[in-house]
Formats: C-alpha cells, sequence, structure tokens
C-alpha cells in the first residue's frame, strides 16, 4: 500500500512539474522577429504602453533611463520593475526581439522563469509580433543604465515563481485578447490599443483574492492595484455624457470636460499618450465610449 501511495504522490509531483513550467512561445529564430526593427514606430509603441511609468529609475528626470526599481506595492508582497535599459550586465541589452517576446506574449523569462502577473503580460500578450519587434528596435536605441534593480519581496505564499504555472493555468490565456471587435478600423484599433497595448483594464478593473481581474468588473473601476486609492470607473456607467473629443482631450492634455486635471498614476499615463498621433487618441475613445456601462463595485 505504502508503495502504492508513494507512486501516486510520485506521479502528481512529476504531472504538476510539467503543467507549471515556463514555456516560451516563441522559439530563438522565429521568422516573425527576424530583420531589424523600425525604432520611430517602436516609440509610439513604447509611449503607448506606459513602460517609462514603471521601469524608469525612481528619482531620475531622464524618463527614458530605464534602471527600473520602483516600489509596486501588493496584497501579494511588494514588486520592484528590473532594469529594461539596453545594457548588457544589468539589463536587456543581451536580449533578442524573441526574448521580448516572449516575456510579453508569454510572461516567460529568458531563463524560463515564470515573471509574476505584476508584469502586465496577460494584457500584452495580444500584442503582435511586428509591435514587438519595432519596441525591441526602439529600447536597444535607449540610454545604457547600469545597475540591477532591488529584488522582489512577495509574501511567503508567492516565493516559489513555479506556482505562477498554476496562476497561469487558472488565469491566464496566452496570445489571446479581451479586445470586442466591431469590424470598425478606427474601434478596432482602439481596441488593441486600450486592450492589449496600453493595458488599461490592469488598473480600472477589480482583482479576486488570486490579483486575477474579475471579468464582471473589466474597466468598471475598483481599488489601486498597490492598495493606495480607488481607480474610476471608466465605463459609461460613469463616462456617459463625457464625448470621445473629451477623452481624447484628457488623453492629450490632461484636462476633463468638468474643467478639472487627471491626478496620481493617470497623469503619467497622459505624459505618455500626449505623445500618440491623434487617430490613436481618436481610436481609444471610440473603444472607451462603446464599453458597456458597468456599476461601480464597492471598496
Amino acid at each position: 500500500m505504502a508503495v502504492v501511495v508513494i507512486l501516486c504522490a510520485s506521479t502528481a509531483a512529476a504531472a504538476g512539474l510539467y503543467i507549471s513550467a515556463a514555456r516560451p512561445p516563441f522559439s530563438q529564430g522565429d521568422p516573425q522577429f527576424k530583420g531589424a526593427g523600425d525604432a520611430v514606430h517602436g516609440q509610439l509603441i513604447f509611449a503607448a504602453g506606459d513602460c517609462a511609468s514603471c521601469h524608469a529609475t525612481p528619482g531620475e528626470p531622464d524618463r527614458l533611463r530605464l534602471g527600473g526599481g520602483m516600489a509596486l506595492g501588493s496584497p501579494f508582497g511588494t514588486f520592484r520593475p528590473p532594469n529594461i535599459s539596453p545594457d548588457p550586465v544589468d539589463g536587456i541589452g543581451r536580449w533578442t526581439a524573441v526574448d521580448l517576446a516572449n516575456a510579453l506574449v508569454g510572461g516567460v523569462s529568458p531563463e524560463h522563469e515564470h515573471y509574476y502577473p505584476a508584469f502586465p503580460y496577460t494584457s500584452f500578450t495580444g500584442m503582435t509580433a511586428g509591435d514587438i519587434r519595432d519596441l525591441y528596435a526602439y529600447l536597444m536605441t535607449l540610454p545604457k543604465v547600469s545597475g540591477r534593480a532591488p529584488p522582489h519581496h512577495p509574501s511567503i505564499l508567492f516565493r516559489i515563481r513555479r506556482f505562477v504555472g498554476f496562476w497561469k493555468l487558472l488565469f491566464f490565456r496566452e496570445g489571446q485578447s479581451e479586445a470586442r471587435l466591431s469590424g470598425e478600423p478606427i474601434h478596432d484599433r482602439g481596441a488593441y490599443l486600450v486592450e492589449n497595448v496600453s493595458h488599461c483594464a490592469e488598473c480600472h478593473s477589480s482583482r479576486n483574492v488570486f490579483g486575477a481581474i474579475k471579468p464582471d468588473t473589466r474597466f468598471a473601476g475598483g481599488v489601486d492595484p498597490q492598495g493606495t486609492g480607488f481607480v474610476p470607473n471608466i465605463t459609461q456607467q460613469n463616462l456617459g455624457k463625457w464625448t470621445e473629443r473629451d477623452i481624447a482631450t484628457m488623453l492629450k492634455t490632461g484636462d476633463t470636460p468638468d474643467h478639472g486635471r487627471v491626478g496620481s498614476s493617470m497623469a503619467d499615463v497622459v505624459t505618455n499618450t500626449a505623445m500618440l498621433p491623434d487617430s490613436d487618441r481618436d481610436a481609444i475613445a471610440r473603444y472607451i465610449k462603446a464599453l458597456p456601462a458597468l456599476p461601480t463595485p464597492h471598496p
């Protein structure tokens, strides 16, 4: 009987190790990532993705010095975005475009380890190969920053990265987008930007006890992921009186239609969306206005 129990336990352990393994979605040499990307277009993807807001060196006035290290508090511990400058020792200077794609689409590092979902690959996973290649080209033009970010300090239950593999089985759908497409080009461009590149739902939604977005609160607001405030509802429940022009203007200037200004982390977002072409801000506004009204969750 003891032998049977040991065999069953060994089989279960082996199965657990197999299904929780980090598997990169792309192999080195994947033809989708061959050739030089367009760094000029990559700069727009960088801005739309709000990359500097998390990865810029804290206290550094130059937002393009991506040394990482900002503390991101959460119910699951404190996480610190890494150095993503092209420094070959402390940053991503030795990465290939495929390495970047595996991080963004699969949440997998070059060492084949899972990234914690504090890095929003759950949204980035829907990005196109072309945009990732162009983003990589742009990142490689930025200043090299020496020094690694301090390590993460997750809660004791989350210190084993392999457990992220089980989380992914429950809450992550690699390569799939939450974008609601209509076939109308402006709306669908906005869907891609809002749902994937700009990952707006990562902040403007509520989360369950495992830290995953509750589908019925998507864009309806909720407690800030760091637990320091409350992020507003951006569905028609709250923005019903805003026009598409109001939303596009706010994304360019930070001004709201009631003569106010956005603040907190949204001010950083506007710093980035102001760099986008008018057509992209208009597309984001079109998609936001099309979101169905949802009630704001209680804190």
